[in-house]
């Protein structure tokens, strides 16, 4: 479980993302590179990083479900995920 301080720099980086996102598309197209420099660092969709919604963990995550394999597998095992089963054959 990543610690709270990481997952909440996280969660500011996407609302820095969203809300930047189409004044940093204008200036790019514009080719306004010095006042597009001066925006935020953590407003660039680059510095994102794909962590699991509920642990946070950063390693393993799956983008379809937006959590980590390992989570995947207790709520899938737990029947908690719609559409997924474990497979037998």
């Amino acid at each position: 479980m990543a610690k709270e301080s990481i997952k909440a720099r996280e969660r500011k980086r996407e609302k820095l993302v969203e809300k930047y996102s189409e004044k940093r598309k204008e200036l790019k197209a514009k080719g306004d590179w010095q006042t597009l420099d001066k925006l935020p660092k953590n407003s660039s969709k680059v510095r994102l990083h794909n962590r699991c919604k509920i642990t946070g963990r950063p390693k393993g995550y799956m983008r379809k479900f937006g959590i980590s394999r390992v989570l995947f597998r207790e709520l899938a095992a737990q029947g908690k995920i719609p559409g997924v089963k474990k497979a037998s054959w």
